[in-house]
């Protein structure tokens, strides 16, 4: 063995890994009825690889060789039970690969996707079991992506893929009747794992998994089986929008850059003509959907890397249609999702403003009140972005009162999803006069120097901002 052959192996092992993994364990699933099973013998497979192919080079055919060692592994195990006869486990012999003819492998990963979202699968666990079975994503790593400890989503893993054995489910597409509603699950986990990738994601290049690359790279393999669905395409494209401005979202000391105030020129344009594709063919296919809905939205966010100017009044008209779509994603999943980070932003601008509190001094009531100033001016003359970023501006700069300057790089991670919803509430009647109301409260509540009271300032204008939003999404309209 030379030193230049291990590589070799290893690499091609981690590509067949990235590219094949879902594949390859959709079939072996499909035949052997067994999730977990079917988990276990490519898992061993692999193993075997970066053991063989290092020191003996890669097989003509990698994906053949290792279904042919996965097939033996499931055998082995189940010598000793009466299931070896069974017609489905005998078929796994049926294909053979040589190296004059590589055997072609049925693609099943649809139906293993929809395995993954079956009635038996708590929905909380739709989008871990994806990333697990479909990417080969480890339980630590998506445990850390959940916020969950490893040990227990691996148990919750296991008993997930058990109660699909339990039940007979069958690795097919659903019935007719069956359909959308799985299409739907389907969907919504794809985008709950996107999501949690996008919260959760680090600036740092060590940073490790990138679930929202994985997640697309789910979304794009879903949009090719399935064509004719415009809501796969209008997921997809959303994905895409948002995923081309991940490069703006952090600056040089990596800090969150709200989108209002991303340097554009740092969003990847090819990623926008994708999006841009993925929701021109939805829009063809003409079954409009609370997805497409989204993407449009950030389509339109991102014409500003063309055009130098956000259509604000175009973007308020479009989320009339989200919060109108009653009962759907949009309703559920984001008043989940702003309800934790509500808490969490409320506990940590708290305890800024307390601590701005004993620091207070002339200089900084004067930069308070400048801000302040340049915030009433934007809202005079109706300019939302600019009133934001002074909204921003103001929070950013008690932070930095404190003493706590990392601390804003926190509160803006967790305040994400919230964002999507200023743009909503900023156009309602009194909402943004209210908002400049508050902040002169905080102003006089720091300017006590009282920690208590300026807490309890920034607690009322928090508390405040979360009834407009929950207003925003479960009433019927912006008013």
């Amino acid at each position: 063995m030379t030193d230049a052959t291990e590589p070799t192996g290893w690499a091609e092992a981690q590509r067949v890994a990235r590219t094949a993994y879902g594949r390859l364990v959709a079939w072996l699933a499909w035949q052997w009825r067994d999730l977990a099973a079917a988990q276990d013998a490519l898992g061993e497979a692999f193993v075997a690889a970066l053991t063989h192919w290092p020191h003996e080079g890669v097989p003509a055919s990698p994906e053949a060789w290792l279904l042919t060692v996965a097939k033996r592994e499931l055998l082995m195990e189940s010598r000793h039970c009466k299931v070896a006869q069974a017609p489905e486990v005998l078929a796994l012999f049926d294909i053979e690969p040589t190296a004059e003819s590589p055997p072609t492998i049925p693609d099943r990963r649809l139906q293993l996707m929809f395995a993954c979202v079956h009635p038996a699968v708590p929905e909380s666990l739709h989008a871990p079991l994806m990333m697990q079975v479909v990417l080969g994503l480890g339980a630590q790593t998506i445990a850390r992506a959940f916020l969950e400890s490893p040990a227990g989503m691996a148990q919750r893993l296991v008993r997930a893929k058990a109660k699909l054995r339990e039940a007979g489910v069958a690795f097919e597409t659903p019935e007719s009747d069956e359909l959308p509603q799985r299409m739907q699950a389907l969907r919504e986990a794809l985008y709950g794992a996107y999501t949690v990738g996008s919260n959760l994601a680090s600036p740092a290049p060590e940073a490790e998994p990138a679930l929202c690359e994985e997640a697309l790279f789910l979304a794009s393999l879903l949009a090719g089986l399935q064509p004719q669905d415009a809501e796969v395409h209008g997921l997809l494209a959303l994905m895409l929008h948002a995923q081309a401005r991940r490069p703006g979202q952090f600056d040089a000391e990596d800090r969150f850059v709200p989108l209002t105030q991303q340097d554009t020129r740092l969003w990847e344009r090819t990623l926008f003509h994708r999006a841009e594709a993925a929701l021109n063919h939805a829009a063809s296919l003409r079954q409009p959907g609370p997805f497409q809905i989204e993407a449009a939205i950030q389509s339109a966010h991102n014409q500003r890397a063309f055009t130098g100017q956000t259509p604000w009044a175009a973007i308020a008209e479009v989320y009339k249609l989200v919060v109108a779509q009653s009962g759907t994603r949009a309703s559920r999943m984001d008043r989940k999702a702003i309800d934790e980070s509500f808490l969490i932003r409320r506990a940590l601008e708290m305890e800024s403003a307390a601590q701005a509190a004993t620091n207070m001094n002339q200089e900084h009531a004067d930069r308070l009140h400048d801000i302040l100033a340049r915030h009433e001016r934007a809202v005079e003359k109706r300019q939302f972005a600019e009133a934001i970023a002074q909204d921003d501006a103001f929070h950013h700069a008690i932070t930095e009162i404190s003493d706590l300057p990392l601390l804003w790089s926190t509160i803006e991670i967790s305040k994400a999803q919230l964002d999507r919803c200023r743009h909503m509430m900023l156009p309602r009647a009194g909402q943004a006069e209210a908002t400049l109301e508050q902040h002169r409260e905080i102003i006089r509540g720091l300017n006590s120097r009282d920690p208590a009271k300026a807490a309890a300032a920034m607690k009322a204008h928090l508390d405040a901002a979360y009834r407009s939003t929950v207003a925003v999404l479960d009433g019927p309209g912006l008013g």
